[in-house]
C-alpha cells in the first residue's frame, strides 16, 4: 500500500492541548449526568470517591507522560502496549478505546439532546425518538467540523470551553457564598475521608467515579499534530488533571451542600440545571443548561479525535484496513475513519431509540464504558512500569511516577472492572466484556499484516 500522508504537525500548543485535555472529560457533561449516581451510591463520601480515584488517575497519567516521552503517537495505548507485550495485547488495548468511544457517542449525545429540547421544547425530553433524533444532527454537526482540519477543531473548542467555563466559574462562587447558610447536607471533613468506606461501597462507587476523569488522554492522541511532540503532551494532561481534580471536588461538595437527596434523585441528569435555579431562578437554570450542552458537544468532538487518531494509528500499522490510514489531501484528517465513526454513532443512535427510557441508555452505557476505560488505561499502566522497569535505582520520585505509581494503578482499575462483573445486567455485559471480545474477529482477519509489521 502507499505510505499514508502524515497528519498536520505543530498544529496545536500548549494552551490549546489542555484545553483539549479538560474538554475530552467535560466537566460540565460529567458533573450533570454522574454526580446524582454516584452521590446515590456512595452518599456524602463522593468527595473521597472522587478524591481517590483522581489519584489512581494521576497514576496513569504519569504512564501516559513517560510512554509519550518514549514514543509519541497517535494511537498512544494500541502503540505503547505493542511496544512493551506485543501486537496481539496492543491490538485489544486500542481495540478497547475504538469500542468505547462508539458508545460514548451514545451516552454522550442523548444528554446534548436533552440539553436542547429542554432549552426549546421541554415537554419531548423525555420522548426517546425525539431525543434520538436530535443527537443525530449533534452527532452531524461534530463529525463535520472534526473533518474539516485539527485547528478549525481546536478553535471551536477553545471558543466553547470558554463560555463554558465561565458560566460555572459564576455558579460555584455563588453556591460558597449562598449554600453553606442553610445547607441540606452540613458539611464535614469526613466527607473526604477514604478510610469510612466500606469495600463494597467503594467498589461500587470507584466505578462511576472513575468514568469522570475519562478524556483527559486526549491530547496524548494530538502528540503528533502537537508542537514539541514528546514533552507538550504530557504537560497538558498534568494540569488537565489537576484542574479536572479541583473541579469535580468543588462540584461534589456543592451538589451535597445545595441539593437533598430528594432533589439530587428528582433532577438526576439535570443537576447543575437545578443548582443554578435554585440560585438565580429559572432563567439561569437555563443558562446553565447552555454549558452543559457546551460541554457534551467538546467531549463528542475530542472522542471523534480519539477514535479518529487510534484508528489511523492502527491502520497505519497493518493491524486494520489501510483505508482507514487515508488522510484527506486539504484537511489533514482521516476522513474515511471520521465518516465511519459518523454512520456507526448514527446506527448506535438507532439501536438505543428502542430501549425503554432515557435513563436506561445512560445507566448501561456509563457502567460499560467505565469497565472498558479501565481495561486499556490499566494496560497501559502496566506498560509503563515493564518499559521503565530498570529507573528503579534511579532514585524515590522516578521510581513512583515512572513504575510504581502507574503498575498500582493498573492493579486499581482491573480489580474493579472485575468485581464490577457481578453486578452487570445483561446489557452492561454484552456491550462492556462483548465489545472487547470481539476485537479477536478483526485481529485474526489482520493477523497476517500485524505479525508482518512493527507498531508506528
Amino acid at each position: 500500500m502507499d505510505q499514508p500522508a502524515k497528519l498536520n504537525a505543530d498544529s496545536l500548543g500548549i494552551v490549546e492541548s489542555i484545553i483539549m485535555g479538560i474538554a475530552g472529560t467535560a466537566p460540565a457533561y460529567s458533573i450533570e449526568i454522574t454526580t446524582s449516581t454516584i452521590i446515590g451510591t456512595a452518599g456524602t463520601l463522593s468527595p473521597a470517591s472522587i478524591l481517590v480515584c483522581g489519584l489512581i488517575m494521576f497514576g496513569i497519567a504519569y504512564a501516559f507522560i513517560n510512554m509519550n516521552r518514549a514514543l509519541a503517537s497517535a494511537g498512544t495505548s494500541y502503540s505503547w502496549v505493542s511496544m512493551v507485550f506485543g501486537r496481539a495485547l496492543g491490538f485489544f488495548a486500542g481495540w478497547a478505546l475504538l469500542v468505547l468511544c462508539c458508545v460514548f457517542m451514545v451516552s454522550a449525545m442523548i444528554p446534548a439532546a436533552n440539553a436542547t429540547l429542554l432549552i426549546f421544547d421541554r415537554p419531548l425530553m423525555n420522548n426517546v425518538h425525539y431525543v434520538t433524533l436530535i443527537a443525530a444532527a449533534w452527532l452531524t454537526v461534530v463529525s463535520a467540523v472534526v473533518v474539516k482540519g485539527i485547528k478549525l477543531t481546536s478553535y471551536v473548542q477553545v471558543l466553547m470551553t470558554i463560555v463554558e467555563g465561565v458560566i460555572l466559574l459564576v455558579i460555584i462562587v455563588a453556591s460558597f457564598f449562598i449554600f453553606p447558610h442553610a445547607a441540606e447536607h452540613a458539611f464535614s471533613w469526613r466527607w473526604f475521608w477514604p478510610f469510612d468506606f466500606t469495600p463494597k461501597l467503594f467498589a461500587n462507587g470507584a466505578l462511576v467515579a472513575i468514568f469522570f476523569f475519562y478524556g483527559w488522554d486526549v491530547t496524548m492522541n494530538l502528540s503528533e499534530e502537537t508542537r514539541d511532540a514528546n514533552r507538550t503532551p504530557g504537560r497538558a494532561a498534568f494540569w488537565s488533571m489537576v484542574f479536572l481534580m479541583v473541579f469535580f471536588l468543588v462540584f461534589i461538595v456543592i451538589a451535597l451542600l445545595g441539593l437533598s437527596d430528594a432533589e439530587i434523585q428528582h433532577y438526576n441528569t439535570n443537576i447543575i440545571f437545578a443548582i443554578a435555579e435554585k440560585l438565580f431562578g429559572p432563567t439561569w437554570g437555563y443558562v446553565a443548561i447552555i454549558a452543559v450542552l457546551l460541554s457534551t458537544v467538546g467531549t463528542v468532538e475530542t472522542q471523534m479525535l480519539q477514535f479518529t487518531r487510534t484508528l489511523f494509528a492502527k491502520s497505519r500499522d497493518g493491524a486494520l484496513h489501510h483505508r482507514y490510514a487515508r488522510l484527506h489531501p486539504v484537511w489533514r484528517t482521516p476522513h474515511v475513519a471520521i465518516f465511519f465513526i459518523w454512520i456507526t454513532g448514527l446506527v448506535l443512535l438507532l439501536m438505543s431509540s428502542y430501549l425503554p427510557t432515557i435513563n436506561v441508555i445512560l445507566q448501561d452505557s456509563i457502567t460499560a464504558i467505565g469497565f472498558q476505560i479501565c481495561f486499556y488505561l490499566g494496560l497501559t499502566g502496566f506498560a509503563c512500569g515493564w518499559y521503565y522497569r530498570k529507573v528503579l535505582t534511579q532514585g524515590p520520585w522516578v521510581a513512583v511516577t515512572h513504575v510504581i505509581w502507574p503498575v498500582a494503578s493498573g492493579v486499581f482499575l482491573f480489580f474493579i472492572a472485575l468485581y464490577s462483573i457481578p453486578t452487570f445486567d445483561w446489557v452492561t455485559n454484552i456491550v462492556g466484556m462483548g465489545g472487547i471480545a470481539i476485537g479477536a474477529v478483526p485481529l485474526l482477519l489482520n493477523r497476517k499484516r500485524i505479525w508482518r509489521t512493527a507498531p508506528g
